[in-house]
């Protein structure tokens, strides 16, 4: 089963422009992900706009990259749909939007630096997590980013972790957790499990 939770962020990258974050209405699924019904967001666009572009599609089972069209606030899947997740997810993750801060560690020449970011957290599993934002002087995460320490804020309180890039394009970052503190772990997977 195919589930799109009510509440995720997708993206969708039309050539040319900069990638547009939509909020999920509605939950919709399907038995595979070519049964997919056209999927209610919040779009920015009004009536009679139409797009097309590649979309991030975040599912139950993992992620995967779709061609789609949006429309007058629906998302409709179009082109031949992918065969397979790509990137599977082996834990159970909870979308919300959750404020977070910290440092990010660059590989850069000569060195390595720091750079501050703040942003939100909008995925978060026993695995890891996706990270969208910015550092106080641009609007997209520097590159080279290897690891970042994070402050997030959790209906439980505040969690601390050091995640390993996984990926990374413009404001989001993907990665998987290195270091967090046995309580965090432990509140972590009761949230996550309590769906």
């Amino acid at each position: 089963m195919v589930t799109v939770p009510a509440g995720s962020t997708l993206s969708l990258r039309c050539p040319g422009e900069q990638p547009l974050a939509l909020l999920v209405l509605a939950e919709v699924s399907a038995p595979f992900l070519a049964e997919l019904p056209p999927i209610a967001v919040l779009s920015p666009d009004g009536p009679g706009i139409r797009r097309f572009g590649i979309l991030e599609l975040v599912i139950s089972t993992g992620v995967t990259w779709v061609e789609a069209e949006l429309r007058e606030g629906t998302l409709t899947l179009a082109g031949d749909p992918p065969t397979e997740v790509v990137q599977r997810r082996g834990a159970a993750r909870r979308p919300g939007t959750y404020a977070a801060t910290g440092t990010a560690q660059l590989d850069t020449d000569p060195g390595r630096r720091l750079v501050a970011l703040s942003g939100q957290v909008e995925d978060v599993s026993t695995s890891g997590l996706l990270l969208r934002a910015t550092p106080a002087d641009s609007v997209h995460l520097p590159p080279g980013i290897v690891r970042t320490l994070l402050h997030v804020s959790m209906p439980w309180g505040d969690m601390a972790a050091t995640v390993t890039t996984v990926d990374q394009r413009a404001d989001q970052l993907r990665g998987t957790y290195e270091w967090m503190a046995l309580a965090d772990e432990e509140a972590l997977r009761a949230f996550c499990a309590d769906r």
